[in-house]
């Protein structure tokens, strides 16, 4: 495969992974600004931002203030979150960019997914916060994260399982394993920061992961913050935990196979393994668990440098001789 249609699926998974992401978070966010105390809305504004690695435009949220303040902080925040062109994480930004790279590597996906994402980048075409905002805007985001679950549904039935199809699936991963570590750690600080521990935003990050129902199902109806971290972190059983992910990129590496950079492969690869080691066991507790996380995050993007050294930007003596 062409590195530059490897580098154009792989950067498609992962564009749209975070903007599924994101508009999951948005949906809960957004909710909460019916019935939710003020310190609650702020500490969500912030993890956002912060599992982003960005501030708020007008720096970090105090959990002060009117409803009244609140509500315009938010229908900004929103907007810069969601439409705003100079936001590269912004929910518009992420779908085009993800589009441009799936026009870039057309050739390698089906006729089916074209569509799907072409249905979807016209449905946001024109839209604005004003729109949105009037009626519903949670409903926005649960469509735009239904429409990119729409258009893995169809990549899943339709797609050839050739090079291509591994490349999307480990952008999608890699993704996931940093978003995840980012609003993990982001969430251990906050937690630190307010020297204290609200059930409700344990309870939120679960809905985060889509996790709620399975944290019940496992421990109980007590929200416990190490148990929370376990069962997002380690737990096979969990479609988005993080062990699933680490698992997922070991098995698309073995797949690809070796790149144009042998040394690069192998380095991804390690990396890889020792990730998969890092989470197999749980903590149950939060001060354990942050220097974790460090690690992961930290390793995660090394192993997207090395991917990228050993599929994408690997250098021309690296090429076989011919």
């Amino acid at each position: 495969m062409l590195s530059r249609s490897a580098q154009g699926l792989y950067w498609m998974g992962r564009y749209l992974e975070r903007a599924a992401h994101l508009s999951q978070l948005m949906q809960l966010q957004v909710e909460t600004l019916v019935d939710r105390p003020l310190r609650e809305i702020h500490f969500g504004w912030n993890r956002v931002y912060s599992s982003m690695n960005q501030l708020p435009p007008a720096g970090t949220l105090e959990a002060f203030g009117s409803d009244d303040y609140a509500l315009a902080d938010s229908y900004t925040l929103a907007d810069h979150l969601t439409f705003e062109p100079t936001n590269p994480d912004s929910i518009w930004n992420c779908f085009a960019y993800a589009r441009e790279n799936a026009r870039q590597a057309r050739n390698y996906i089906s006729a089916e997914m074209w569509l799907s994402l072409n249905l979807t980048f016209l449905r946001l075409q024109g839209l604005t916060i004003q729109e949105i905002w009037k009626t519903a805007p949670e409903s926005f985001y649960a469509g735009t994260a239904k429409d990119i679950a729409t258009f893995t549904g169809v990549a899943e039935a339709t797609m050839y399982r050739d090079e291509g199809w591994h490349f999307i699936q480990l952008g999608r991963y890699i993704e996931q394993v940093q978003l995840s570590a980012s609003i993990l750690l982001s969430q251990i600080a906050a937690q630190d920061r307010q020297d204290e521990s609200f059930d409700a935003d344990w309870a939120n990050l679960l809905h985060v992961f889509r996790a709620f129902d399975a944290y019940v199902h496992a421990y109980s109806v007590v929200v416990q913050p190490g148990q929370v971290l376990d069962l997002i972190v380690t737990d096979e059983l969990l479609p988005g935990s993080m062990r699933r992910s680490l698992d997922a990129i070991a098995s698309v590496l073995d797949a690809i196979g070796p790149g144009p950079s042998p040394d690069a492969s192998r380095e991804a690869a390690s990396i890889s393994a020792s990730l998969c080691a890092v989470v197999r066991d749980g903590r149950n507790d939060v001060s354990a668990w942050s220097a974790t996380l460090e690690q992961v995050n930290g390793a995660s993007r090394k192993l997207h440098r090395q991917i990228m050294d050993a599929y994408i930007d690997y250098p021309l003596e690296s090429l076989p001789v011919r």
